[in-house]
């Protein structure tokens, strides 16, 4: 893989295979302390019902949040 101008990289096929990310799938990515760059595809419910009975803390950004998951 190579990383364009506008910093975009195609993902190859097999791994798109193996991820089932199909042409309109919504990914999103991550990026841990090491470098280390995560590709997840997105899919509607399926958290669902994981965190019913957790309590939101809204003192905490969503960025923060984020961030904090992948540390």
């Amino acid at each position: 893989m190579k990383v364009s101008a506008k910093r975009q990289i195609t993902l190859p096929i097999k791994l798109c295979a193996v991820a089932d990310i199909d042409k309109g799938d919504e990914v999103d990515s991550f990026v841990d302390r090491q470098g280390i760059i995560s590709i997840v595809k997105k899919s509607m419910g399926a958290a669902s019902g994981i965190l019913k009975n957790t309590k939101a803390n809204r003192s905490i950004s969503e960025d923060a949040s984020l961030q904090s998951a992948i540390d």
